[in-house]
């Protein structure tokens, strides 16, 4: 009988497992017919082993009018809606890191680039709401980051002095997705895994100091937190003489 659980279990699991690691996108036509998303998407399904299933209406995620800025196209600004989907808002966050505008701004047919990934907009997409828990966040990023950064008082002289705090960080016009996203950001990808979310390290190259380990959950609990936090006051700006 508990064979026969278990062989239930793993087939009830099978589809959910699947669907974390792919998504439905619905883009236009001009993209698909450039070639842009043959060459887009491949990479990031390499890198991730999230498989991106495109669809004329319809898909879950899509290009278009709404959502994040992340290229342009001439005059066009197109942005990224998610739609919720985890591994879609992974495909996102791939979109605005470096490594992904290198990918992006690469497409060059005919050695001419066609997107730019650098977005300026008056316009600010509203922002989604904070979910994870402030509290815990604090407690976290004393535990994950406090070796590095100053978190707050309680370790004001045993953090680095060279990174910056995290009062200074929340300073930042773009603070919120740097920190959803620190992980992406160098030095982090060297020693930080993310549960269900990063690959693990290569055998020939390991962490060089004890891994960071958190998930998905404990990333958004510490983004809550450094929202209720007040930027580092850095004084007024030095007058030219």
């Amino acid at each position: 009988m508990f064979k026969a659980f278990v062989i239930c279990a793993a087939l009830f699991a099978a589809p959910v497992l699947a669907q974390e690691k792919s998504f439905t996108l619905q883009a236009p036509f001009s993209f698909n017919d450039s070639g842009f998303l043959r060459y887009l998407l491949p990479r990031f399904s390499l890198k991730t082993g999230i498989k991106i299933h495109l669809l004329e209406v319809g898909g879950l995620a899509r290009f278009g009018e709404e959502g994040t800025p992340v290229f342009r196209e001439g005059a066009t600004l197109w942005r990224f809606d998610s739609g919720g989907h985890p591994a879609a808002e992974r495909f996102e966050i791939w979109l605005l890191s470096d490594t992904g505008k290198r990918t992006i701004e690469g497409f060059a047919p005919n050695g001419i680039a066609v997107f730019k990934a650098k977005v300026e907009t008056v316009a600010v997409a509203k922002p989604k709401p904070l979910t994870g828990d402030a509290a815990l966040g604090a407690r976290i990023s004393l535990d994950k980051c406090g070796r590095c950064h100053v978190v707050h008082e309680s370790n004001r002289m045993k953090a680095i002095g060279s990174t910056p705090s995290f009062k200074l960080m929340r300073g930042f016009e773009d603070w919120r997705r740097r920190y959803e996203a620190f992980y992406l950001l160098n030095p982090h990808p060297a020693f930080t895994q993310v549960f269900e979310v990063t690959e693990p390290f290569a055998a020939h190259l390991p962490s060089p100091i004890v891994p960071i380990e958190v998930s998905l959950d404990e990333i958004a609990a510490i983004v809550a937190y450094v929202a209720t936090l007040k930027p580092a006051d850095l004084g007024s700006p030095i007058q030219s003489q």
